[in-house]
């Protein structure tokens, strides 16, 4: 069976262009469902089945949140793919788009059909070039699409970078030329979203899941993965790995696997620490992720979450209060700024760690620290006070040693005593 669904085939340079696609059998699940007329809802049915889940971050079922738009509502209705990949350590998605980005228009083509949107946009940084044009141009956007009278325009709306609008309604602000903040829920996206009108959300990978869904059914891509995690899902690798990249595999590969697919550990050295689905992620220590299946049940289990899919890999002879301090200081430097718990919260915690790491560190910094998260989890609008969170919490939990010593003695444990960074 095969074990690559998005990156099957792309070894070549021109692996982007229609025709390549068409060669690999493109667009043949959205000329099935329109030349079939395969009922909307059975679509749904099929991706519920499938136990997709969603790709961006949160996991949520797709199939189940398709079925929140409003089959009997006369307005507009808008479909959004969520290209804004701004997660440290992720970059998948822009494979995805660089590679093969028809599937993921094909992708929303078929989940316009399902959910009844006439009109989608990606939210996208400027990968893609042409291809909205070669896909209209072949008859598989616009007006009557295939000749089966169903109408999807698709258009590209090109972000600059805020990491906030990779949360969904922000990304609806930012899309409809505000500035790009949070906004309150309830009411939900699919309720009231884009200008106002039930739209639907969903990550580039996601989509572009989808045509295999349609294509081979969605019993077969669930055993592929495992109940409730179906399907393959690509891993964006970094780290201290001789052969970083991205890599898709079933859910359910063990932690082993892909650690030996990126090539081990750089140096032959030891496995420290791992974040397993981005920066926002709490860490784990290296001896249980060494046991750990890349799922979202696995992941939740040993203490953590999959996430995005970006694994960070740490050796051996990583100062871990650097580590921190340096995500601490990327989600100071983008909170939006709209809640005051993120806002002052965030940035106490990157000048406590700073002074830490520094050499000022003061022994009752850590409850301080892990106080000062606690406060801001869970009292903001979205979750990137969460994400600023998380990551302070779970490196004193594993590893408080280090932050004691830095305290303590004024250096670091992990780099044999060379001292503070100044």
């Amino acid at each position: 069976m095969a074990t690559e669904i998005i990156l099957a085939g792309l070894d070549g340079e021109k692996t982007w262009r229609l025709g390549d696609y068409e060669t690999r059998g493109g667009y043949s699940a959205l000329k099935k469902v329109l030349g079939e007329k395969i009922p909307p809802e059975t679509v749904i049915a099929e991706v519920k089945k499938s136990a997709l889940r969603g790709r961006g971050g949160a996991g949520f079922p797709t199939g189940l949140k398709w079925s929140f738009m409003p089959r009997h509502y006369t307005g507009e209705k808008y479909l959004v793919c969520n290209s804004d990949e701004g997660e440290p350590g992720t970059f998948k998605d822009r494979d995805i788009l660089r590679w093969n980005p028809h599937m993921v228009i094909e992708g929303m083509a078929i989940a316009a059909y399902a959910m009844g949107c006439k009109v989608g946009y990606n939210y996208i940084h400027g990968e893609v070039w042409d291809v909205y044009q070669q896909a209209r141009a072949a008859g598989y956007l616009g007006t009557n699409i295939l000749a089966s009278g169903i109408d999807f325009q698709l258009f590209a709306h090109h972000g600059f970078g805020a990491y906030i609008c990779g949360e969904e309604t922000a990304l609806l602000e930012s899309l409809e030329g505000k500035k790009g903040q949070p906004r309150f829920k309830p009411p939900f996206p699919a309720s009231f979203g884009l200008y106002g009108k039930p739209t639907t959300i969903n990550n580039t990978e996601t989509f572009a899941s989808v045509p295999y869904i349609v294509t081979h059914g969605g019993e077969k891509f669930l055993e592929l993965g495992k109940p409730n995690n179906g399907g393959t899902k690509i891993f964006s690798v970094s780290g201290h790995v001789n052969k970083p990249g991205n890599y898709e595999v079933p859910l359910g590969t063990p932690f082993r696997k892909l650690l030996e697919m990126a090539g081990g550990m750089r140096g032959g050295r030891r496995l420290k620490a791992c974040i397993p689905g981005g920066s926002s992620m709490p860490v784990l220590p290296g001896e249980i992720m060494m046991e750990c299946d890349m799922d979202y049940d696995s992941i939740a289990k040993a203490g953590s979450m999959l996430g995005s899919g970006a694994v960070i890999v740490m050796d051996e002879t990583t100062c871990m209060v650097r580590a921190l301090e340096r995500l601490a200081y990327f989600y100071f430097e983008e909170s939006c700024g709209q809640c005051t718990p993120c806002r002052e919260g965030t940035g106490w915690l990157y000048r406590m760690i700073h002074r830490i790491e520094t050499g000022g560190g003061r022994p009752e910094d850590l409850q301080v620290l892990d106080n000062v998260a606690d406060n801001i989890m869970g009292r903001t609008i979205c979750a990137l006070g969460d994400a600023a969170a998380m990551p302070v919490k779970s490196f004193i939990k594993h590893f408080r040693s280090e932050f004691q010593h830095h305290i303590e003695h004024k250096k670091c444990l992990a780099d044999g005593g060379m001292g503070p960074r100044l």
